[in-house]
């Protein structure tokens, strides 16, 4: 008999109702609370990982359980036909914590506000013999067909296309290589601040603003995707703000809901009003239940002081893994609450499933790289325990079979 006969039923189950994409994955979880989740057997893990990095606040935080259940008890859904005051209030907040004027177009995932981003780009570029847009190699930008186009990953977009845009690939970090791909005929350039599915990877300081500069130079206009790096992610509300530079248009999501699905385009400065009435819209976007999550984690970021502790206990986590010496560990990299333990092998798969026995959930977002990016509530003595099981984890994880 099974140690976990729940899980197998359950396991059975998703397997035989659900689509194939994701596999059948390696736990069932139950319920959470704080950065500790439970699965269907009652085994305890303490949440590295957030949903990919997306529940900011933990699981079953009162200003989000709070929030949702008094905007759902009052107004759950309007359209897009109608005013709703929390979608004014979070656009009104999200381009105060940007620091420029804007516009703000809400959708419900990342892969969404890409879509929007890439549409505004294309639309600028209307009649202008602008007729191409640059991205990076690795660079992941979501699923559907338009943010695909722009994703540098070629296991996951070559099968789907051709796709009916000219996207132009140039290696991450390489601002040389940038200046050649950007030209007067370019309608715009996608980067991530730090590439989230490549492993955490961030660019060599000053990339982003040479993009700047180069986009400047050219009129190419700046999408920066902060899917996975903004709200508090690194310590700061978005990443590209360490740098100082203005993006002209940022997406937004993940953690910007807490565990609601939401997406955000923010067009800065004339790019807000880029688009005219008809030229894009959602059924669901701005919705008020998850708008309401978002201004609620919005606030507690803020009265909880979680961006300077994102950055305390980002440094301790970091420092105290680099502090290690194991064969199978060659490093970590990433700021804040956003690391990618680097492995000697790859053998990620198997330090997740290391990691899961000892009660870690973490991510093998690279054969040779853990991605680790907690709830930001994560407390210093949860980040600890995780480094002093590190070691073991890699014991087991250097002697499986891959």
């Amino acid at each position: 008999m099974s140690v976990w006969p729940q899980y197998d039923t359950w396991a059975g189950r998703f397997s035989a109702a659900l689509m194939p994409n994701y596999g059948v994955p390696p736990v069932a979880l139950a319920r959470g609370e704080g950065c500790t989740v439970w699965d269907v057997d009652g085994n305890s893990y303490l949440d590295f990982i957030a949903g990919i990095a997306v529940s900011s606040l933990g699981h079953a935080h009162p200003a989000l359980v709070d929030a949702v259940s008094k905007q759902v008890a009052t107004l759950a859904h309007t359209s897009n036909l109608f005013i709703h005051q929390p979608e004014v209030l979070l656009a009104e907040r999200l381009l105060a914590l940007l620091g420029h004027d804007g516009r703000v177009f809400f959708a419900n995932s990342g892969t969404e506000a890409n879509e929007a981003a890439l549409k505004l780009v294309l639309r600028n570029a209307a009649g202008t013999g602008r007729r191409y847009v640059v991205a990076a190699d690795n660079g992941f930008h979501g699923r559907t067909m338009g943010a695909l186009a722009l994703t540098g990953k070629a296991a996951i977009r070559e099968p789907f296309g051709p796709f009916g845009l000219d996207v132009r690939f140039v290696p991450y970090g390489d601002a040389d290589a940038l200046k050649n791909a950007v030209t007067d005929e370019c309608a715009g350039v996608f980067l991530e601040p730090a590439q989230g599915e490549a492993g955490v990877v961030p660019p060599p300081h000053g990339y982003l603003t040479a993009a700047r500069q180069i986009c400047d130079a050219t009129g190419a206009v700046l999408v920066l995707d902060e899917i996975q790096s903004g709200v508090g992610r690194t310590g700061t509300w978005f990443a590209h703000q360490h740098e100082g530079v203005r993006p002209d248009v940022l997406t937004l999501a993940k953690g910007l809901g807490g565990g609601l699905p939401i997406g955000a385009c923010i067009g800065v400065g004339r790019f807000g009003q880029t688009f005219a009435k008809g030229d894009h819209g959602s059924t669901f976007g701005g919705n008020p239940v998850a708008v309401a999550a978002a201004l609620a984690v919005l606030h507690t970021i803020e009265v909880d002081g979680l961006l300077d502790h994102v950055a305390k206990v980002g440094a301790e986590l970091s420092d105290a893994i680099s502090a290690l010496s194991h064969p199978l560990l060659s490093g970590i990299r990433g700021q804040g609450l956003w690391l990618a333990v680097l492995l000697a092998e790859p053998r990620a798969p198997q330090v997740q499933a290391a990691a899961q026995r000892a009660g870690f959930l973490v991510n093998a977002v690279q054969p040779d790289a853990i991605r680790l990016a907690p709830p930001l509530t994560v407390t210093s003595e949860q980040a600890r325990s995780l480094v002093d099981a590190l070691p073991g984890i890699l014991d087991t994880a250097s002697t499986e079979e891959s």
